[in-house]
């Protein structure tokens, strides 16, 4: 049996601090503006001087509006342009441009000469424009590209390549000497954890400096404190290089314990000349260890700790990849509403926010890189001229994400065909650089584990990573067998490699309905999804995974309803809907209720198919999903009877008949002096 127990992280939120955190007298700290406002956009092929230009604010995509039925999307260019007003305040200072993210491709210039570029649309950069200014009032463009290439993360995938300036920008402003802004897009500042338990915990802090003054008498002072302001551990370098270690060391700590306890610690890191602080970053920092058990599953400070969660994108109706801050809270909130654990960031590294957020509530994450299958495509994920580029989005990746406690999984890739055999064989194989990014992984983060997600035989991919997980989907009828059936032998196979389920699931249309007691019936095309199904399918799912402690993961396709141009299935083409929550994020399925059931204990109670209003038949099943021991069933008023819960939380009335016309469906359960009930109305044609 293999247990992995990778060295564990202090980790820390990669962010700039707008305005300045660190005042002194005589001191110019950093600024950080976002300017995300009074930008302008127009397609490059509408070449015009004159041509009418689209005032947009950031962050946005060209592709946001892509609800019309029609199973294509833009992948082209687009200009973007901004006037930037260069103040006599800003005389003698450095000037950055920090991009979150441009799809896919960007050419930034400044005053029409180039700045700088940069390939990938899911990885920050940033571009020092100190020379390209002048005083007073400047332009900024960016020509920003989602043209598919093969040199440029993802060749392929179940997903859209939003086109854009779809992440927040922000203009930094530093003195000569400052705080590195350019190391791979992070922060400068790079926390790793040496060792950790309630007893100690040692870090190291290496920051990266950018000196034009290098014999200036320069110190960096790193400063941590706990969640009351009061200091735990400090050091303090005279500068001797531009990449720093510091060493502190925590007494008794207080843990980063997921949704128990999502501790986080505060670092500041000053750089200082004669006594004034000349640049300062801030960071919050989560302390923990974890390790996976092939036997045991994820262990987190030392106790088990289940992992179940959703596969999460970054995509919202009406604004697509583009999404604001309060959009990435309301998908929180949904998550902690479920019970979920843990995240998948299917299948790039996403917005800063919600690794925020992740820290905050406690939430484990795995993030990776869009190295993708084909997804549906006739063609491969994978071919050579993309490795530049993954190797590149991979050091983005980790660089700038490694100091947020949540984070505890590096993916690698998605769903890479391989093997000799059609249809596995696509183009040329990718396990030889799967193998070649695993190493480097391991040699910028030796703390985290790597994993991929396969839907093809494990064998081929035996030694690319620390863990493996599968994306696996059965029949509705059949989903619990074969998952149990498949699982077992995964386990049996693996070479004592930890094995975890990364996508599991079926799509679910809330307006189209059927009743499984009379599935012979209906003729399912392949678009048709209806809800009830949807259920039943991750009925079985779970009844088969909640029974097998050693899946280090359990991470469900999907969290919400997403663009998929490639898609024609369902009641929307060019949509995913194995959502357990709608596109618009508006309503939560009968399957998002199934897994609250399954994961929380403050008392809840469901009815289920509440939207199947319009009915045929006048027997049914009723069912229902909650928390506490049984519900009692009432129709038209009349009490049917109390049922008790199943061990996956189910409660169904068997065989109940209903009467031509409207029918009242009300269910009830007590707990604590307190009554819960729902209720709906059906109507039998």
């Amino acid at each position: 049996m293999k247990t992995i127990n990778p060295r564990n992280v202090v980790l820390s939120v990669l962010m700039f601090i707008a305005a300045a955190p660190c005042c002194f007298v005589n001191a110019q700290p950093r600024t950080d503006t976002v300017i995300n406002e009074g930008w302008t956009v127009s397609p490059i092929s509408d070449t015009n001087k004159k041509a009418e230009r689209k005032p947009v604010a950031l962050p946005h995509t060209w592709n946001a509006a892509y609800d019309d039925g029609k199973r294509h999307y833009n992948r082209e260019t687009m200009v973007y342009r901004r006037k930037l007003n260069v103040t006599p305040e800003m005389e003698g200072r450095r000037l950055f441009l920090y991009f979150e993210g441009v799809n896919s491709v960007a050419d930034v210039y400044v005053n029409r000469r180039t700045a700088g570029s940069h390939k990938g649309g899911y990885t920050a950069f940033c571009i020092e424009i100190t020379d390209f200014v002048k005083p007073g009032e400047n332009s900024l463009e960016v020509w920003a590209g989602n043209a598919l290439r093969t040199d440029v993360l993802p060749i392929s995938g179940d997903f859209n390549v939003y086109g854009g300036i779809h992440r927040p920008v922000r203009l930094l402003i530093t003195g000569r000497d400052c705080i590195s802004p350019l190391f791979y897009g992070s922060p400068g500042v790079l926390v790793r954890q040496d060792s950790v338990s309630s007893e100690r915990a040692c870090v190291t802090v290496t920051t990266k400096l950018s000196l034009e003054n290098r014999n200036a008498g320069l110190v960096l002072r790193t400063t941590m404190t706990d969640s009351d302001g009061q200091t735990v551990a400090s050091a303090e370098t005279p500068v001797n290089g531009e990449s720093m270690d510091q060493r502190l060391r925590i007494e008794k700590p207080e843990l980063w314990q997921g949704r128990e306890n999502p501790y986080l610690y505060n670092i500041k890191v000053e750089l200082v000349r004669d006594g004034e602080v000349i640049d300062c970053v801030r960071q919050r920092t989560g302390l923990r260890s974890f390790s996976v058990d092939p036997g045991r599953g994820f262990m987190l400070n030392g106790k088990h700790y289940d992992l179940h969660g959703f596969n999460r994108h970054e995509d919202f109706k009406g604004v697509g990849s583009a999404m604001v801050r309060s959009q990435h809270e309301t998908d929180m909130r949904l998550v902690m509403e479920s019970g979920a654990t843990m995240l998948r960031l299917a299948h790039y590294p996403q917005g800063e926010t919600i690794y925020d957020l992740a820290d905050e509530n406690g939430i484990v994450l795995w993030s990776e890189i869009a190295l993708c299958g084909p997804g549906g495509y006739d063609y491969t994920g994978y071919v050579p001229n993309v490795e530049n580029n993954a190797r590149q989005t991979l050091r983005e990746m980790v660089y700038q994400k490694m100091n947020h406690p949540s984070i505890c999984f590096w993916g690698l890739f998605n769903e890479l065909l391989a093997g000799d055999e059609e249809p596995l064989r696509q183009y040329d194989s990718p396990v030889p650089f799967v193998k070649e990014l695993n190493a480097l992984c391991h040699s910028l983060d030796p703390t985290r584990l790597t994993v991929f997600a396969t839907c093809v035989d494990q064998k081929y991919y035996l030694g690319c990573a620390d863990l493996i997980a599968w994306n696996k989907y059965f029949g509705w009828r059949t989903a619990e067998s074969e998952a149990a059936d498949f699982f077992d032998k995964a386990r049996a196979t693996a070479e004592g490699y930890p094995v975890g389920v990364s996508e599991y699931g079926r799509g679910g249309s809330i307006r189209q309905h059927a009743d499984p007691l009379y599935a012979d019936e209906y003729d399912f095309p392949g678009k048709y999804h209806p809800e009830e199904y949807q259920a039943a399918c991750h009925e079985g799912y779970w009844a088969a995974f909640k029974n097998r402690p050693w899946l280090w993961t359990k991470t469900i396709w999907q969290f919400s309803d997403m663009q998929s141009s490639i898609k024609d299935e369902g009641d929307t083409p060019g949509v995913n809907d194995k959502g357990m929550v709608t596109y618009d994020r508006q309503t939560k399925k009968d399957v998002f209720y199934f897994y609250k059931a399954n994961w929380t204990s403050a008392p809840m109670l469901h009815l289920c198919s509440k939207r199947f209003t319009v009915r045929t038949h006048a027997v049914t099943d009723v069912k229902a999903y909650t928390n506490l021991d049984n519900a009692t069933l009432y129709v038209n008023g009349k009490k049917i009877g109390k049922a008790a819960a199943d061990d996956i939380r189910r409660v169904v009335w068997k065989g109940v008949e209903l009467n031509p016309g409207d029918n009242t469906i009300r269910i009830t359960a007590r707990k604590g002096g307190k009554t819960l009930e729902d209720t709906c109305v059906w109507r039998v044609e």
